[in-house]
């Protein structure tokens, strides 16, 4: 960083902790992954500097036509992982690829189904706080309160009484495998589109290690991180009938100039995943979050819907006397980086929550496996279960930062 500690030494030190930060802690939160030096290369490149309003070979500025062979590189190479027939890579995030579909395919007022945050929904599913809360007539379905999974009869049920526009299935916190045919069934039923929020999982679906929704659903969004590690960034998938109203609701419906260097860096993280050993790490993904899920069991703490099929898994702190905050809190101090999350059946604020995720695709981008799953799920135990004892964070702390030190973030 010679020139950035050149020209800002003050935004220069701040990247230097970030990254310290990140070496000697463990990352836990499900939605963060690792990128690569490829990644971080593409991102921090020339590819910044010009606008490419438009789509490759219909561009409103010159000289893009470097841009064009990116673009094309990137929707190529996410349509072969995925098996899609048309991919758009432009959207900024996740939630603007599901505001793009929501824009080419509901007017305002028109139905929205999807699950509640509180039960594992996203923020752009259908909350009240959100955009999508106050431009579509939303209802949202619950999961079964004896099971915490999904009900399919009873969003049938609920689909038929509400008739929506646009069933969403996907979540940001549901621990247990989706069953995308049944969502699409359901919607067929009732005459509505069905789109699934792959974000989370999309790593784990484009390597058949959980079942995947494009090619099943009308319309599959994605972001390029979490298990897909790559850069921050959406994306949104659906067969060819769909490809012109997509595309012009992301532009110019809904954005301006994309950001191509981000859009670079998609295309080498799809390179990426294209790799044989990709799909061995989406299964050590799944491998390490069962054996974590597992500890934490095994240690007398409760796992909503009894543990998890994905990456994730969720704490019910209750039993603890305990809140999400707390946890989050005292894990921090011990050098375990995770996050505040609500519950089904939550009676606590979004800012306080009576749970908490953990998800381990960073984890297992640094290479660690199942018997360090299983010491960082004692350590989890430790803290959450004696939150107040400073000496036995005091010595988590200590621990989890010699196991760091042995999994550098981008060995030499």
């Amino acid at each position: 960083m010679f020139y950035l500690a050149k020209t800002d030494p003050q935004i220069a030190d701040i990247i230097e902790k970030e990254r310290l930060r990140q070496q000697n802690g463990l990352e836990l939160i499900a939605s963060e992954n690792l990128v690569s030096r490829a990644v971080l290369e593409a991102m921090g490149s020339v590819m910044t500097n010009k606008y490419a309003e438009g789509y490759p070979g219909k561009r409103y500025y010159g000289g893009c036509e470097f841009y064009d062979i990116a673009e094309n590189l990137a929707r190529d190479r996410l349509k072969k992982l995925f098996g899609a027939q048309h991919a758009n890579v432009q959207p900024h995030s996740g939630t603007q690829a599901n505001m793009a579909v929501y824009f080419a395919f509901m007017k305002l007022g028109e139905g929205l189904m999807s699950m509640k945050l509180s039960q594992g929904g996203h923020l752009s599913h259908g909350s009240p706080v959100s955009f999508t809360g106050h431009f579509y007539n939303v209802t949202q379905y619950s999961l079964d309160p004896k099971t915490e999974m999904l009900d399919y009869g009873m969003v049938g049920e609920l689909a038929k009484k509400e008739k929506p526009k646009i069933i969403v299935c996907g979540a940001s916190a549901y621990p247990r495998t989706i069953d995308f045919k049944a969502f699409q069934e359901i919607a067929d039923d009732v005459g509505a589109y069905c789109m699934a929020d792959i974000a989370h999982i999309a790593g784990l679906c484009a390597t058949g290690v959980h079942p995947t929704s494009v090619g099943v659903t009308n319309f599959t969004t994605t972001t390029s991180h979490k298990t897909l590690r790559g850069p921050r960034g959406g994306a949104i998938m659906c067969n060819t009938e769909y490809a012109q109203a997509i595309d012009k609701a992301v532009f110019p419906g809904m954005q301006g100039g994309p950001l191509m260097h981000t859009i670079t860096a998609k295309a080498v993280c799809f390179e990426e995943a294209l790799r044989p050993s990709f799909k061995e790490y989406n299964r050590q993904i799944v491998k390490n979050a069962k054996v974590l899920a597992e500890t934490l069991m095994d240690c007398g703490l409760r796992l909503v819907s009894g543990g998890t099929d994905n990456h994730l898994m969720l704490i019910d702190l209750i039993g603890q006397g305990i809140t999400g905050l707390e946890a989050e809190t005292a894990l921090g101090k011990a050098g375990i980086t995770a996050n505040k999350n609500t519950i089904p059946n939550e009676t606590k604020s979004p800012f306080v929550t009576s749970g908490l995720r953990l998800g381990t695709p960073v984890v297992t981008s640094r290479g660690m496996k199942e018997e360090h799953m299983r010491q960082i799920g004692t350590w989890i135990a430790t803290v959450v279960k004696d939150i107040h004892n400073e000496a036995a964070i005091k010595d988590v702390k200590t621990k989890v930062t010699a196991m760091a030190g042995k999994f550098p973030l981008y060995p030499e």
